[in-house]
């Protein structure tokens, strides 16, 4: 199959990227990027801004969609600019897949996704869920991770030491704050592409680990 991934430079990204051009399922991931990526046979790696999408480029037909774009406030500097990100984005990407023809839509999320929270970060992952819902994929999944364990390129104030504790305390909390491994992320979101099991699914966190 024809497999989409946006976010592909990522920490969860990396992973799903790794292990879908190792699956013999696939047989083509386009990834577009603002960055080159190193060459592979069975990988399309087209420029992008994603700014300016371009509506009609042919990759947009797809078999499914992975989405694990995402940023932290402290790089997006604003609210503005993170909502864009985190929502505008993928919710961009998902209206050009759909409309060249792609009915299958695997998003990674975020544990406490919720369009009425008072927690911003929350209330972002939650609105796009909700806008994603509304679109008529015939398969959408939102995969929804706690604190994701895994080497970032760039570290995230506060969460390397929430790491380490998490570790230590791990055997003895409950399922759903423990540490979700990228690579246990990038699985479950290349399943439910795979898959494209119809309706809506929710993969939480305490199926993560």
């Amino acid at each position: 199959m024809k497999l989409l991934l946006v976010g592909a430079t990522g920490l969860v990204g990396r992973e799903v990227l790794r292990l879908a051009l190792a699956d013999a399922r696939v047989s083509t991931v386009v990834a577009p990027v603002r960055k080159a990526l190193p060459p592979h046979a069975k990988l399309q790696a087209p420029l992008i801004d994603f700014d300016h999408l371009p509506p009609d480029a042919p990759w947009w037909q797809a078999d499914a969609v992975i989405c694990t774009l995402g940023t932290t406030m402290k790089v997006a500097g604003t609210r503005q600019v993170f909502s864009r990100v985190d929502h505008d984005y993928p919710l961009a990407v998902a209206r050009l897949a759909l409309a060249a023809g792609t009915r299958t839509y695997a998003l990674n999320s975020a544990a406490g996704a919720n369009a009425a929270s008072r927690i911003f970060y929350n209330r972002v992952k939650g609105e796009l869920e909700r806008d994603l819902q509304a679109l008529g994929f015939a398969s959408l999944t939102h995969v929804r991770p706690g604190l994701i364990g895994g080497e970032r390129d760039v570290a995230r104030a506060g969460e390397g030491a929430a790491l380490r504790l998490l570790r230590v305390l791990g055997p003895v909390l409950p399922h759903r704050w423990r540490i979700n491994p990228a690579p246990r992320i990038a699985s479950a979101l290349l399943e439910a592409a795979l898959a494209g099991a119809p309706g809506l699914h929710i993969v939480t966190s305490e199926r993560l680990l």
